[in-house]
């Protein structure tokens, strides 16, 4: 007596292999392009022993790359976080001409590279761009200097916080505030007890995104920075430059620095994402 299998009896089976599969190559896909990498970065910043990497990263150019790059990331921040909510509260509380077109242009980050926004701060803020004369006939440094760092660095960023907060603020209308303000909550009450609290996970997450991208900006800073030596270089400009200057082990050693931040950023999206979820 012949014994037929049921139809899709071999569906529980399948339904497991697939998923198998898909998480193997994901994991491998990870440790080709993540893991390896920065395993290789390890390995060849202490090729030369503790001493020599002690060295590297110490040299005074080095520390004063980490120190700018941590100053523009806690300049650049907050003044995202600030703009974020502002532009996310003004696009999700109010309907207004031009209202799409507002979204349009604070996206605009997004779609223009880092190096097309350097070359435009060069062109407005420049000895021979737009604004340059009347910054030098007034002693006025922007370029070459902090606030052309800070300026571009901002620019690339601007979008992170405001995208992250908008879509929650619309999701959760203005009933509440509404309530606080007929009871007479004044805006400031109303935004640090009722908005704030309602938008914090999103906006600290915001905020992360912000600080990572801050932190690990090249293209738009290497134009407008000049690349001076223990000046204006930040962290990802010092490593390409010592890896250009031939010291591999000191570039190697600074990228351990950006990868630690790196894996710092990374923890914290984390956590961020399982209080959101």
């Amino acid at each position: 007596m012949s014994v037929v299998a049921a139809p899709g009896a071999m569906a529980p089976r399948e339904s497991r292999l697939v998923p198998r599969l898909l998480i193997g190559a994901a994991v491998a896909l990870s440790m080709i392009f993540v893991v390896v990498p920065m395993a290789f970065i390890f390995s060849r910043a202490f090729a030369a022993g503790w001493q020599a990497f002690s060295q590297n990263i110490l040299s005074p150019d080095t520390l004063h790359a980490i120190y700018l790059t941590m100053l523009v990331a806690v300049i650049v921040v907050p003044l995202n976080i600030a703009f974020g909510i502002a532009a996310a509260w003004v696009v999700a509380r109010f309907s207004f001409p031009g209202r799409k077109t507002l979204l349009t242009l604070i996206e605009i980050p997004f779609s223009i590279s880092p190096i097309i926004a350097g070359i435009c701060y060069l062109l407005l803020y420049g000895r021979q761009g737009l604004l340059g004369p009347y910054l030098l006939a007034n002693d006025v440094q922007i370029l070459f200097a902090l606030p052309g760092i800070v300026l571009v660095t901002m620019f690339v960023t601007s979008p992170f916080v405001m995208r992250e907060v908008l879509p929650l603020m619309q999701a959760q209308g203005s009933e509440q505030e509404q309530a606080a303000l007929t009871l007479g909550a004044s805006g400031w009450q109303v935004f640090r007890r009722v908005t704030l609290p309602n938008i914090r996970w999103a906006l600290l997450y915001g905020a992360i995104l912000c600080g990572a991208r801050a932190i690990g900006e090249f293209g738009g800073v290497s134009v407008v920075s000049g690349n001076i030596r223990g000046q204006t270089n930040t962290l990802p400009l010092q490593i390409d430059l010592l890896f250009h200057d031939l010291n591999v082990a000191g570039s190697f050693a600074a990228a351990t620095t950006l990868t630690l931040l790196a894996l710092v950023v990374l923890i914290g999206k984390t956590i961020m994402e399982s209080r959101r979820a």
